[in-house]
């Protein structure tokens, strides 16, 4: 996979540095020289430049991108980076860093942006999960808004507890995609059954999650 990222802080570079370790070819663009400088990345490929700038997109070759990932400590530049890679180099794939949370809203496919993230958001959203049980947690948000990565710990007097997979009617838009139980990750089956302290990791769609938590943590 071929992947763009615009901005050489050290959250771009750690992408870079990941993405490369797993064998994508990673073209890593930045205006300041010395943050991207060639013998700093085993394998990455570096272009000194302006993200923002059409001259420089088309010098990246923009358009044989598979994703793009804006990760600049600026939140305009990240959206200008976005917009002209969806709209003027069509990449599938436009992935936004939100550095901060105000500003949110604007990442969105109006800007070009898949998918947002907010690292704020993001550390919040941790804080809550390890901390909740019996709440929904959302952890993520896919698609523009359209879906969610959201978690939730099963507490004792969940009406699930006890129910095979299979016997839960989950909302429409919904997907379990995993169970974590103890140090076992548990990719569920219809006949798997949901304990107390099972952490449920779903897929669901944002008119939905709402209606996942009532079904979850209220006995109807």
């Amino acid at each position: 996979m071929r992947v763009a990222i615009a901005g050489a802080g050290k959250v771009g570079r750690s992408i870079a540095r990941e993405l490369t370790a797993n064998g994508h070819d990673v073209l890593l663009i930045d205006k300041d020289a010395d943050n991207v400088r060639p013998d700093s990345f085993n394998g990455t490929r570096v272009l000194v430049a302006d993200a923002c700038e059409a001259s420089a997109l088309e010098k990246a070759d923009l358009a044989t991108c598979q994703v793009m990932i804006a990760a600049t400590g600026d939140d305009k530049v990240n959206l200008v980076v976005s917009l002209l890679a969806k709209t003027e180099y069509g990449v599938p794939r436009v992935v936004a860093r939100v550095n901060h949370p105000k500003n949110e809203w604007m990442f969105n496919e109006s800007w070009g942006v898949d998918v947002s993230v907010s690292t704020p958001r993001l550390l919040s959203a941790l804080v809550e999960e390890a901390v909740t049980v019996g709440d929904l947690v959302k952890l993520l948000t896919f698609r523009t808004g359209q879906a969610e990565l959201v978690e939730m710990t099963l507490a004792a007097d969940s009406p699930v507890i006890g129910k095979r997979v299979d016997e839960v009617n989950l909302p429409s838009d919904t997907a379990l995609v995993a169970i974590l139980r103890g140090p076992s990750v548990i990719a569920p089956t219809a006949d798997d059954r949901f304990e107390p302290g099972d952490e449920l990791l779903f897929v669901a769609g944002e008119d939905t999650a709402q209606q996942l938590e009532v079904l979850l943590s209220t006995d109807s």
